[in-house]
């Protein structure tokens, strides 16, 4: 599973879906929730290791996202329980092209 430090740096860059802002993108790692809320999640193609690009995000209501060429729109609440992790350089340029 690795080292203490390693899942340090792992969850300093795990954010929620609803955290990332228009133009984030991350690699899915975690659904925390349910069986009925994971199978459901599975069925729109939130699996392990699937990139996922967000479209929109306003900081309220429905969060649209891209994942695997289709877009879905996610409430708040189930935003909020899929993890990905984000890469330094993905945040990075969404931070210089939201300027």
């Amino acid at each position: 599973m690795g080292t203490d430090a390693d899942k340090a740096i792992l969850n300093e860059k795990m954010k929620a879906v609803s955290d990332l802002p228009t133009g984030g993108r991350g690699v899915v790692r975690l659904l925390r929730g349910g069986e009925k809320f994971t199978h459901r999640m599975v069925a729109l193609n939130f699996t392990p290791s699937v990139e996922v690009t967000v479209v929109q995000n306003y900081g309220r209501g429905p969060i649209l996202v891209t994942v695997r060429d289709t877009h879905i729109a996610l409430g708040r609440g189930e935003a909020l329980k899929v993890l990905v992790e984000v890469s330094d350089i993905g945040t990075i340029l969404v931070f210089l092209t939201n300027k």
